[in-house]
């Protein structure tokens, strides 16, 4: 899909070129049915940490990730209107690529970190006897 654009003039008489065609925005609908999943998906985890759910609190926390990942999901469909169709693709291509430089920054930074720990740090005998 091309852009129609007409011509028009700078302040120096110079001809520019002026997109008239816009991608549309999202509907009211899209827009509702956004703001009701964002609803849910926080007061979903909101429950679970002030109702005092009877989970572990390492099921609780991956839980409260896993609805945080959905949520910046919805935000990026319905409000940041990302799909594949959207500027040709770049739009969700180059979000693709930002996450996995930063999933690969994270696992080699954690990677590091645990063998620096692992190898570098001093163990004490003293501290492993009490």
């Amino acid at each position: 899909m091309s852009a129609h654009h007409t011509s028009g003039h700078d302040a120096a008489g110079h001809e520019i070129g002026l997109a008239t065609d816009h991608e549309p925005h999202g509907t009211l609908k899209e827009y509702l049915i956004g703001f009701a999943l964002s609803v849910v998906l926080t007061a979903i985890p909101f429950w679970l940490v002030m109702g005092e759910a009877e989970l572990s609190k390492q099921v609780i926390a991956f839980t409260i990730m896993g609805f945080a990942a959905v949520q910046m999901v919805v935000h990026m469909v319905f409000f940041l209107h990302m799909s594949p169709k959207s500027e040709d693709g770049w739009t969700l291509t180059s979000l693709v690529f930002t996450l996995i430089l930063v999933v690969i920054t994270l696992a080699g930074s954690l990677w590091v970190m645990y063998h620096l720990d692992s190898n570098m740090m001093p163990r004490h005998e003293s501290r492993q006897q009490l």
